[in-house]
């Protein structure tokens, strides 16, 4: 899984415009080839601070739709913005849900040593 974080942080007076785009966008690109997710988020301290979260199934699905119209038009947007968007790509080999958690969790109430694996994330 490949997972796409774009921060923009956008003009006070332009915010409005941004939160427009970014919601024209939610359907069209959850449309595209490999698309897993696409969310949009407001920072709550700072309104005018967006994060937008995107998962994608391969990172050749992701190219083929940073080369797309659709992307353009986030690119489009670098007018609206106090500063140059934030752009990181990540690829994901592995992911765990609520059973790690659980585990984890358990194992640390009852001061056991976890299984090899999770060992790391009880010391962070």
């Amino acid at each position: 899984m490949i997972v796409i974080k774009i921060t923009m942080n956008a003009i006070p007076s332009k915010q409005l415009e941004m939160m427009q785009t970014f919601l024209s966008m939610i359907e069209p690109t959850e449309k595209e080839p490999g698309c897993i997710s696409y969310g949009v988020f407001c920072d709550t301290k700072d309104k005018n601070r967006f994060c937008l979260l995107e998962e994608w199934k391969t990172r050749e699905e992701l190219d083929q739709y940073i080369a797309s119209h659709q992307f353009s038009i986030l690119l489009g947007t670098k007018a609206l913005l106090c500063e140059p968007m934030d752009i990181q790509i990540f690829t994901v080999s592995r992911s765990e849900g609520m059973d790690a958690i659980y585990s984890i969790r358990d194992y640390k109430k009852s001061n056991k040593s976890p299984p090899d694996g999770q060992k790391s994330l009880i010391n962070r």
